[in-house]
């Protein structure tokens, strides 16, 4: 850890390095070349000169990014510890690595709630897609599991952060049943390929399929979670309650540029396979618009009204206290 200290051979350097990644490695190239004029321009004019704080620099830095591109998966991150030594991908650093999965493993990758709401309506919240093969797919597997007897599904995206196309893809595949289901592509530009997306032939437990699914959205839900929307929404498999999303459909990976400055370049982008666009800069639209405070209620009563219509002929003794339970959840949030 040391003290952040300004200089023009230092901001030489950020933007030296920061500009060489971006022209070899962001998704669009002609993009590149404008944001990097623009980073020399602003340094040309002493902008980054007089700023006394690691945390200022890199958000300033951030500010000018975005301002040349609108791609706000771009950033710069200032780390008062140091980052380990490492040319390329810090995914690939396993001091870096080990560090992201435990902080994997202390958000309960990405789910921190699921539960049964009175009506027998499910929800599962998830801020982040994390990998996979780090004990996501455990988690989300035990998650589904937990919600497979449930009338209809709410998932909670409203504070989704991103993460990992195959956790997104895994998650989904709960959704349908039978043939797999193509959800979406990603371009690549470094090794110029396109990389499909498909709902599992199996999945660990029962699948959800064919039953009503409400997703929650904000302005704040991104990246992976706007694509798991996106995709859904696409296929008519979900109603999406909430606020336009935020508008980041360009993944990619962190780099280190000093040992305290990491930024994050989009090397690629999502293609969707019925739209053949993305969410970029626009964001995903609901289908029913609702401040994100209310957009829980507001789907808990669509799925309420949907459980108690499938029992409104109840006969069997379990059917008429589940349509109870339902008719006073119902009234209850309707008096509210």
């Amino acid at each position: 850890m040391g003290e952040f200290r300004n200089s023009a051979e230092m901001i030489s350097s950020l933007v030296g390095t920061l500009s060489g990644l971006l022209r070899e490695k962001y998704i669009f190239p002609e993009v590149a070349e404008e944001i990097c004029q623009a980073l020399v321009q602003h340094q040309s004019n002493g902008f980054y000169e007089y700023i006394d704080h690691g945390e200022s620099l890199a958000d300033t830095i951030t500010q000018h990014l975005r301002e040349a591109s609108r791609d706000d998966h771009l950033w710069v991150r200032y780390h008062s510890h140091p980052l380990p030594e490492h040319h390329g991908n810090l995914l690939e650093n396993e001091e870096k690595l080990a560090e992201i999965k435990a902080i994997a493993r202390q958000r309960n990758y990405g789910i921190p709630r699921v539960e049964r709401l009175d009506g027998n309506v499910g929800l599962i919240e998830v801020r982040y897609f994390y990998r996979l093969e780090w004990g996501s797919q455990e988690t989300g597997a035990a998650a589904m599991n937990f919600l497979a007897n449930m009338h209809a599904l709410i998932v909670d995206l409203r504070r989704c952060q991103g993460g990992n196309p195959h956790m997104v893809a895994f998650l989904s595949s709960y959704l349908f049943e039978g043939t797999p289901i193509h959800l979406n592509s990603l371009y690549w530009r470094s090794e110029e390929r396109t990389e499909e997306y498909w709902t599992l032939p199996d999945v660990p437990g029962p699948r959800i399929g064919g039953k009503p699914v409400y997703v929650l959205t904000s302005g704040e839900t991104f990246s992976a979670g706007e694509g798991f929307t996106y995709n859904l929404q696409a296929l008519n498999r979900v109603v999406v309650v909430g606020e336009t999303t935020a508008g980041g459909a360009h993944p990619g990976s962190p780099f280190r540029l000093a040992p305290h400055f990491e930024a994050f370049i989009p090397m690629g982008r999502a293609i969707n396979p019925i739209t053949g666009a993305n969410w970029e800069g626009v964001g995903v639209k609901p289908d029913i618009s609702t401040p994100a405070e209310s957009a829980l209620d507001r789907a808990y009563v669509l799925a309420l009204e949907g459980v108690i219509a499938s029992l409104e002929d109840a006969v069997s003794h379990p059917d008429r206290v589940l349509l109870a339970e339902a008719q006073n959840a119902f009234n209850q949030l309707k008096d509210a």
